[in-house]
Order: C-alpha cells, then sequence, then structure tokens
C-alpha cells in the first residue's frame, strides 16, 4: 500500500523577495542560460543549491556541494526560508498551454511525503533506465544537505476522481504562493492542514499503486541514501507530487530525435531503404499526426535541406511502442548507432517541438531528425506495471514541477 504523510517544509518566507525570483525548473532541465539567469535573479535563488557553479578552485573543503549546504544553512539562519508551524499536505495546480497545439490545460495534484520503496515490492513502479553519473551527483547534494528541494513526479489511479475533489475543495481559498513560469506555466499551491481533509487523502491513496512519471534518478538516489543512513529520521521517505493517471490536465509531449556525427550519411539512400512516404512539409506530418492511428507506428523523418518529409509507417505489433522501434530498428539497425552511443548522447540530441528539431536540419547543424508522437498516458502505464522500462526520453510531461515551492529537511 502507498504511505502518504503530511509534513513541515520549508518554504521561502516574504523576506526572500518575489517567489519567480526564486524558485526554478528541475536541476537537469537548467541550461547553463537558464543557470545565468537565475543566479542573476536574486542572492537567494535556489539554483545556488541545487546546480551551483563550479570553479577551477574547488577543493574537497569548499566545492558546489559544500556551498550548496552553506547557502541553505544561512537561508534557514537568516529567516529567508521559515519552516511551516503544522504538517500538511499542499494542494499544487498548474495552468498552461500546451506547446505547438496552443491547447489550455490545468494539472492537479498535491505534495507530500511519501515512503520510499524498493520496486521489488511492487508499489513503486518506474518507465525508465537511469545513468550512474545524474544518480552521484544528486546523492553528494543529499549528503550535504540533507534535504529534498525538488518533488518526485508520481501518477497514481483514481478514475473516480475522489483525490481531485478533495484538492478542488481545498483551492476555494486564496493560494498561499502564485508562480508564472518561464514557460508562462502558472504554479499555485494551498496548504491543506486540516486533519480530516489529510487523512482522507491518505486513505484513498492507501490502496494504489505509484508510477514515476519524472525524477527516476533523484528516486533511486533517495533509496541508495536511505539504505546508507538507516538511523536518520526521516531519510526513509521522500518529498512527491502525486497527480492521478486519469487527470485531464496530465500531458505528454513527443521528444523528438536529431542526429548528426554520421560518416558517409546519404539522406535519400536511407529515405528510400526504409520505404518512407513522401509528405510535402512539416504541416502535412503535423496533420496526420492530429489524427491518431493508435494501430500504426508513425515516425516522421527529415533529412536533407528541402521541405520535403518522409514518414516511415507500418502496422504496430501487440504491446510495441514507437519509441523502441525508432532506438532498435531504425537508430540501431538502419544506422548503427549502439545503446551505448544513444546513452551517452554521442550522436543524439533530444528536442522538444518537431519546429525545432526540423530546424536543426534545415540549418545543417543536423543530418537527420526522427519526429515521434507523444506516447500515451496508458502505454506508460502498460510497461511500468507489467515491470518493463522505455528507452531514455521516452516521455516529457508538461509542464515541470518547480522545484523550491517546498523544501524538505531531513531530520526536522
Amino acid at each position: 500500500m502507498a504511505r502518504i504523510y503530511p509534513f513541515q517544509p520549508y518554504r521561502y518566507s516574504r523576506e526572500a523577495g518575489p517567489i519567480e525570483r526564486l524558485v526554478t525548473q528541475p536541476y537537469d532541465k537548467i541550461s547553463s542560460a537558464m543557470q545565468a539567469r537565475y543566479l542573476a535573479a536574486s542572492p537567494h535563488n535556489l539554483v545556488r543549491v541545487i546546480l551551483g557553479e563550479r570553479h577551477s578552485s574547488d577543493t574537497a573543503q569548499d566545492n558546489v556541494y559544500t556551498r550548496a549546504s552553506a547557502h541553505m544553512n544561512d537561508w534557514i539562519s537568516t529567516g529567508v526560508l521559515k519552516q511551516d508551524a503544522e504538517p500538511a499536505l499542499y494542494a499544487y495546480f498548474q495552468q498552461f498551454t500546451v506547446p505547438d497545439s496552443g491547447e489550455k490545460l490545468e494539472r492537479k495534484g498535491f505534495i507530500g511525503l511519501g515512503a520510499l520503496e524498493d520496486y521489488s515490492a511492487g508499489i513503486v513502479h518506474r518507465h525508465e533506465q537511469t545513468l550512474s553519473g545524474p544518480k552521484k551527483d544528486r546523492l553528494e547534494l543529499l549528503r550535504h544537505t540533507h534535504a529534498h528541494f525538488g518533488q518526485i513526479f508520481m501518477l497514481y489511479p483514481d478514475p473516480e476522481l475522489a483525490v481531485d475533489r478533495l484538492l478542488d475543495e481545498a483551492s476555494l481559498a486564496a493560494p498561499d504562493a502564485v508562480v508564472e513560469d518561464e514557460y508562462r506555466a502558472v504554479h499555485r499551491l494551498w496548504r491543506i492542514a486540516q486533519p480530516d481533509r489529510v487523512q482522507r487523502i491518505q486513505q484513498l491513496m492507501a490502496g494504489t499503486k505509484l508510477l514515476i512519471a519524472d525524477g527516476h534518478h533523484r528516486y533511486e538516489t533517495a533509496l541508495a541514501f536511505r539504505d546508507q543512513n538507516a538511523g536518520l529520521a526521516g531519510a526513509d521517505r521522500v518529498m512527491m507530487t502525486f497527480v492521478n493517471l486519469h487527470s485531464p490536465g496530465l500531458k505528454i509531449l513527443a521528444t523528438h530525435r536529431v542526429v548528426r556525427g554520421l560518416a558517409d550519411f546519404d539522406p535519400s539512400a536511407f529515405r528510400a531503404r526504409l520505404g518512407a512516404r513522401e509528405l510535402a512539409s512539416l504541416d502535412e506530418l503535423k496533420r496526420i499526426f492530429a489524427q491518431p492511428e493508435p494501430n500504426r507506428i508513425r515516425i516522421g523523418i527529415v533529412s536533407g535541406n528541402g521541405d520535403g518529409i518522409g514518414l516511415y509507417e507500418r502496422a504496430r505489433r501487440p504491446g510495441e511502442l514507437d519509441v523502441r522501434v525508432l532506438h532498435d530498428h531504425l537508430l540501431g539497425d538502419m544506422l548503427g548507432i549502439s545503446d551505448e552511443a544513444v546513452r551517452e548522447e554521442k550522436n543524439l540530441e533530444y528536442v522538444r517541438g518537431s519546429d525545432a528539431a526540423c530546424g536543426q536540419v534545415r540549418s545543417g547543424g543536423a543530418q537527420l531528425a526522427f519526429l515521434l508522437e507523444p506516447t500515451s498516458i496508458q502505454q506508460v502505464a502498460d510497461v511500468a506495471f507489467s515491470g518493463g522500462v522505455m528507452p531514455q526520453k521516452s516521455t516529457d510531461f508538461y509542464p515541470k514541477l518547480l522545484s523550491g515551492l517546498t523544501i524538505y529537511r531531513l531530520g526536522r
């Protein structure tokens, strides 16, 4: 059974300044340009803790992790961060416009603590493999700060929307925080401290399975830290945002693949070998993708300088995923790009937005782009709950959860 707990997070105080200058996108979505912008926004911006600057003069005593710890401790001692007085859950709503389509949606969830469960227990399920590098980095940060600054994005099945109705009740009050992020998504937070409402949410969640949407590396980092710190209070829990699998505001975007660095690549010969259907333009491909055909694999192919687009399509075999066909057949069998090269992104770049991916090829910055339809929520659930995993970057849940809205400090 899923174990959910209210908690007393540290949150930015009014003295810290406007909240939109303090919180950030998740650490793994922060580019160097975004990092610089966050650093300039405020001396208390969370980027100084979760993705601080590294210097050539760093030592074992003075480095990105020790500075992160010092910043957090200083902000707590000076009142920039203050701990809430009583345990609570936090309704977390996000209003956003879907890129490309312009559709306006609202995603509803809540922030709380979840018990860390080994995958073998059958309570928490993953859908992606993880890499050792990011986990090592996050583990060092956790060791130095003993705190979680962003939430694991968890999905749970509630077709009756029972929890959502309780969250709607909480949202009738004035929000505790409102932030518009750099992607024009609006994030709102409400405290849920009434014991009866908290207990009801816990009861409704108790019989559910949990599926990691985003945050696989941080979840597995928290598991490792728990095992290494059995005596530390709170190390057996991690901060999560829980969103209903059946929420109408749950949206997955496609993550396209851009390829470069292939020796002796002939784009026309490649499309001919695939038997790709020729389309007149990217707009024609978008119109095709706008009409779902769940029983067919459909992958767009951009190559060369012309306006034309190739469409690789065939019947879908039971349980088959477009992204798996792309990685195994098109990238592996047809182009000879190994799994190792994919993991290390030697020939591959992941791009959000078909126009951006297409533009890289048209400008000569890439040799080839593969345009995918979004993976469906049902496909992710089927793979995860059956014990399977998907290739890296198979899903792009949009928008991301902001880091710094609540901070969970262990042992407090």
